[in-house]
């Protein structure tokens, strides 16, 4: 379904119905993991270029911080993966300019909050991770006050099977991980977030990042955010000079 200059990123809508929320999946491809995960990416952090062109997708999905692993896909890969998703309802295509769009839908088809969001497209972009990484790196999209907060938030996505822990629940290094894969990729993820829970366990406490390395981490990163924002605007204008005959 095609849509003309939906609003960018905005908080969820409410539930439209009063049932309760889906708790099986399907699996996601490798591709449209990191395509999903980007858009909710950009559209919290540089909701200024939201929804985004092919062109400006393609360079998220490859860029070289916040992803693992880091890729080189065409716009013919990531053009495919988006029709993929259109047909699962997961992403829209918005037109009426002259370089078409894409925004996501996942608020609605998943029925999650904006932090709950965050925290997937978070393990969608990096892949399985200890609860302080989490809260660290889904932090710089949406704020999780302290670890707490973060587990009040995990606690219904793991009920849905949105999230899953890959090992004891609070256990020193147990690392977390999305629902939105196969079982077999999920069993491989569990015996190698068991042996990185043992190695944390075994390794001397560390005194723990401070607050105000946190910030500076977070500060950081909203830097190269914007620097890559801008990048994707210039590709955006080179594109249209060129289709422009400029």
């Amino acid at each position: 379904m095609d849509n003309t200059n939906p609003p960018p990123e905005t908080a969820p809508p409410e539930p439209s119905s009063p049932g309760p929320p889906p708790t099986s999946w399907p699996a996601l491809t490798a591709l449209e993991q990191r395509v999903l995960g980007v858009l909710v990416e950009k559209g919290k952090t540089t909701p200024e270029g939201y929804p985004l062109s092919l062109n400006a997708l393609t360079t998220g999905c490859n860029q070289k911080t916040n992803r693992d692993p880091v890729t080189n896909l065409s716009e013919d890969q990531v053009e495919s993966t988006l029709d993929n998703l259109q047909k699962q309802g997961l992403v829209t295509r918005v037109t009426g300019s002259r370089v078409d769009r894409w925004r996501h839908n996942l608020y609605e088809q998943w029925q999650v909050d904006k932090i709950e969001l965050a925290i997937l497209a978070e393990l969608l972009l990096r892949g399985a991770q200890t609860e302080g990484e989490l809260r660290g790196h889904a932090g710089r999209m949406e704020p999780i006050a302290d670890l707490e907060t973060l587990r009040h938030k995990l606690r219904p996505l793991a009920e849905r099977n949105l999230v899953v822990f890959l090992g004891a629940e609070g256990r020193r290094g147990t690392q977390i991980s999305h629902g939105l894969q196969s079982a077999g990729e999920l069993d491989r993820l569990r015996v190698a977030g068991a042996a990185a829970a043992a190695a944390s366990e075994r390794a001397p406490a560390a005194a723990g990042t401070s607050s105000w390395q946190a910030e500076v981490a977070a500060l950081r990163q909203q830097v190269q955010d914007l620097q890559e924002a801008l990048r994707q605007v210039q590709d955006d204008v080179r594109h249209l000079k060129t289709s422009l005959g400029a």
